[in-house]
């Protein structure tokens, strides 16, 4: 349990402020417009409707403040690099920025989900209240400002005798209308963002999610209609609604016609801020973008897996860090994030490209890999490059024993980790923190990645020379095989390297017991 809570505890307790603040964010406004005075009349027509419209609408000014926050990737970067601001712990909060992206998109659903059906609610009211009969206080309050010196409350000005008013006045007033369009635009963001799309139709997430461009102008402009009306404080010195309840003597010394205004718009304090910010991440990125990038070496791995080496001037990078990459040759928007592999040690930098999709499939082709005959340099695509932005990875030698775990394709952060360690230890031993080295590789299939066994190949052989094999340990997990596969892996398990990898250390089958390997670990490193 201590365990747990030094590992999730400070991550639970943001989590937990951001709930209650949402819990108090709603609780206080719909006790606002469903107890305040000043919406005694607006209750009469719209009854609790009005409170569970405008108490979501203030949860969602505060998730739409906080949604572009953890995008803004070149903001997280800076502050995981300024040790004066974040420790290791709070730096572990920013690496889960698109966890707590994800959760606040959802509970944007949420209250929008609740704020469009009670205003779906209000608007068949309101209509109904205009073809209402004599004699009743929600007809009465309709009537207010058909005539000179007075001010509506019922934003409906018309009388629809159609059954579809509602669906009319949804369409032709601006509150309806761009609360229909940033609806739709938030129900393709978030149906594109799920897994199955991102990972099959990325060209569609990518291309969906910039709706939020849209959706925020829709956002600020929604409430300049002014459509949710309260009586103003000085009608309320003169008229109090517990007093003059027979409007029938409205107008007269004793209670004057009420008069009413609208709310004014309060989104644009919500998000103006992160808006800002947002525009100076993108001109960063822009800025980034136009600098001239040159690729130096093409490498074409085994399984259709490329490499490619580049060189950017002023270009700074720390170990396990990531970019992204933008080929106009195949895409003039689409730019797709990869790991870098090399180490910052090196004067180039580098990634590993796997072709799995219509955009790599390009980059693939223009970068002439489909052609047999050598290509010459002048011919390669141009590339832009934004980046590098940070993870966890940097953090790897500032302890003197780190464990290592990546999954198939997420190994390639540990590439650019173990040749910096590598380089690292060449150069000074001595002056190294970091002593020992726990590494796990689980796959399905190694020879996908068998420019990462290469590599690994190269610091065992390595390590053995300086007589310090035991620096890094290593483990391969294989998670698939067939029945043929599994024959082969038996009569060639007495050779001395493995018949799959060509390492000394043999390949593991299935998946590791992580609670005896953390126990071993633990076991042999104290403290």
């Amino acid at each position: 349990m201590g365990n747990w809570v030094e590992n999730e505890g400070l991550s639970i307790f943001v989590i937990l402020v951001w709930l209650g603040l949402n819990v108090f964010l709603f609780w206080w406004y719909y006790v606002v417009y469903n107890v305040g005075r000043e919406y005694s009349y607006t209750r009469v027509l719209l009854g609790h409707a009005l409170a569970l419209a405008r108490a979501p609408a203030a949860c969602l000014n505060f998730n739409c403040m906080l949604i572009l926050l953890p995008v803004c990737r070149n903001l997280l970067s800076f502050l995981r690099g300024s040790s004066a601001c974040c420790s290791t712990r709070v730096r572990r909060q920013l690496d889960r920025n698109l966890t707590f992206h994800k959760m606040v998109a959802w509970m944007i659903a949420l209250h929008t989900a609740i704020h469009t059906i009670a205003h779906l609610f209000n608007v068949e009211w309101l209509v109904k209240a205009r073809l209402g009969m004599e004699g009743n206080l929600s007809y009465a309050l309709s009537q207010l400002g058909d005539k000179p010196g007075e001010t509506y409350l019922n934003f409906v000005r018309e009388r629809y005798e159609n059954p579809a008013g509602g669906l009319y006045v949804a369409f032709t007033y601006l509150a309806g209308l761009t609360g229909v369009i940033i609806t739709l635009c938030f129900i393709l963001i978030i149906t594109s963002s799920t897994k199955t799309i991102r990972r099959s139709y990325f060209e569609v997430f990518w291309y969906t999610h910039h709706l939020f461009v849209i959706f925020f102008i829709g956002l600020v402009i929604h409430g300049v209609g002014r459509i949710v009306r309260r009586q103003t404080e000085e009608s309320l010195e003169v008229h109090s609604p517990q007093q003059c309840t027979n409007y029938s003597e409205w107008g007269s010394q004793k209670c004057p016609v009420p008069q009413f205004a609208g709310n004014p718009p309060m989104t644009w304090k919500w998000v103006v801020a992160p808006m800002f910010l947002y525009l100076c991440e993108r001109l960063v990125r822009f800025w980034r973008s136009q600098q001239k990038v040159v690729i130096t070496k093409v490498v074409v791995h085994p399984f259709k897996t490329i490499e490619l080496q580049m060189m950017k001037k002023g270009f700074k990078m720390e170990v396990g860090q990531y970019i992204f990459v933008k080929c106009p040759a195949v895409s003039r928007l689409e730019w797709h994030p990869f790991t870098l592999t090399s180490a910052p040690e090196e004067d180039y930098f580098s990634i590993h490209v796997r072709i799995v999709g219509d955009w790599t499939e390009g980059l693939f082709n223009a970068c002439g890999c489909d052609k047999q005959e050598f290509q010459e340099a002048w011919k390669l695509p141009k590339i832009a490059v934004d980046g590098p932005f940070g993870t966890a990875s940097e953090d790897v030698f500032h302890y003197e024993t780190v464990m290592l775990v990546g999954a198939g394709i997420g190994v390639t952060p540990f590439a650019s980790v173990l040749k910096s360690v590598w380089y690292k230890y060449c150069h000074d031993a001595t002056s190294l923190r970091l002593k020992k080295i726990y590494f796990y590789w689980l796959c399905r299939d190694t020879h996908a990645f068998e420019w990462f066994a290469d590599l690994l190949q190269s610091l065992e052989t390595q390590m053995q020379e300086r007589d310090n094999a035991e620096f890094l340990s290593y483990n391969i997990y294989l998670t698939g095989w067939d029945e043929s596969q599994a024959t082969h892996f038996a009569v060639h398990h007495d050779e001395k390297k493995d018949v799959i990898t060509g390492l000394t250390q043999k390949t593991l089958y299935g998946r590791p017991n992580w609670e005896n390997e953390f126990k071993t670990i633990a076991q042999n490193h104290a403290g």
